[in-house]
Parts: structure tokens; sequence; C-alpha cells
């Protein structure tokens, strides 16, 4: 009697030891197609387009890539033909003005049509960021004036304080990306951050 009481048991706990293992596999299954659909997610949103003329340029005219990818981003989510409000072209909206003046200096051949073209324009931008990163170590302009007063640090630790609103938000979102892009913060959570604001209409 009792030896089949036990093998009863034996058989109840290996049932159980059998569902057990099937959750646990299930579980790691779903963390495992979570992780796939989050890289894909993460893929469609931080795009690398044009990574060969980005790291070309990047190395050439001393900008690091993750900020060039930050600000194609931000300034044209990838779209090579995107034109703005103020008529700023393509994929790192450069002004007219400004391609004209850069391609000048550094002998680029430059016309109506092919300040379009992603090397071109990826090149006139990278210069053009170079310029304004060469500008600010040096001491000159808006940002000299914020350290000066203690509006902001020269580490740019604290660009909340920015006083333009619009500058402000442009610095938080190219910093953010930035930062994605070197893999120093969860891209998942701006994933969130979106999520939630969509749901509170705040997007």
């Amino acid at each position: 009697m009792m030896r089949k009481t036990f093998y009863k048991e034996e058989i109840l706990v290996t049932k159980v030891n059998k569902k057990i293992f099937n959750i646990l596999f299930f579980v790691i299954l779903l963390i495992i197609l979570v992780h796939i659909i989050k890289i894909f997610i993460l893929k469609a949103i931080y795009k690398t387009d044009y990574s060969e003329y980005v790291e070309k340029y990047s190395k050439k005219y001393g900008v690091e890539k993750e900020l060039i990818f930050a600000i194609i981003k931000n300034e044209s989510n990838f779209n090579e033909n995107a034109i703005s409000k103020s008529n700023a072209n393509g994929l790192m909206q450069v002004m007219k003005s400004t391609a004209e003046e850069v391609a000048n200096k550094y002998n680029i051949n430059l016309t109506d049509d092919n300040i379009f073209e992603p090397e071109i324009n990826i090149e006139i931008g990278t210069i053009y960021i170079s310029i304004l990163l060469n500008t600010y170590n040096a001491g000159y302009g808006n940002v000299d004036k914020w350290i000066g007063r203690n509006i902001i640090k020269s580490d740019a630790s604290d660009v909340e304080n920015i006083p333009y609103k619009e500058t402000n938000m442009y610095v938080r979102k190219v910093i953010r990306d930035y930062n994605i892009y070197k893999g120093q913060i969860c891209a998942w959570l701006v994933i969130l951050e979106l999520n939630i604001k969509y749901e509170n209409h705040l997007i």
C-alpha cells in the first residue's frame, strides 16, 4: 500500500516538474521573442542609414559618427529629400547659403540638385558641425556668453537651462539620441516615454 502511495506521489511530482519546466520554457521563449522584437523596433527608430558616408566624413572632419546620426535623425529622420519651411535641405537640413559657403571653402562641387545627394549633404553638414564645435571650443557666440553668466556649465551637463525654448528642446533630443547611438542609455525607455506621451495625447 505504501509503495503504491509513493509511486503515485512520484508520478504527481513528475507531472508538476514537467508543468514547471513547460512554464519556464515558455517564459524564456517569450523573453527572447520580446528581445528580438525590441531590437527590430530600435533599429527602425534609430537608423544607421548612409553609414558609409557618415563614417567616412566623421573620420575626415573629426566629428563623432553617433553625433552625426543623432543630428540626421532629428533634422530629417533620414529622409534625403526633406525640405524644411525655412528651405533647409536634405538629410542634415543644410541651408543653401551655408552649403555654398562651405562648398566654396572646401572645394566641393555643389549644385542646386546635388545638395540633396546623401554624400554631398552629409559631407557639408559634417563640416558645418565641425566648424560649430571648433567655435564652441574656442569660446565664441551665445554658448560662451551663457557659460560666462553661469546659465549653463561648460560640459553642457545642464542643457535644460538654455534660455531659448526651441534650442533647449533640440539640444536635449540630440544629446538623448547621441547617447542612445553610443549605447549609454536604454533606448527602450525612450519608446516607453513616447508611448506614455501618446496615451496622454501629448504627441
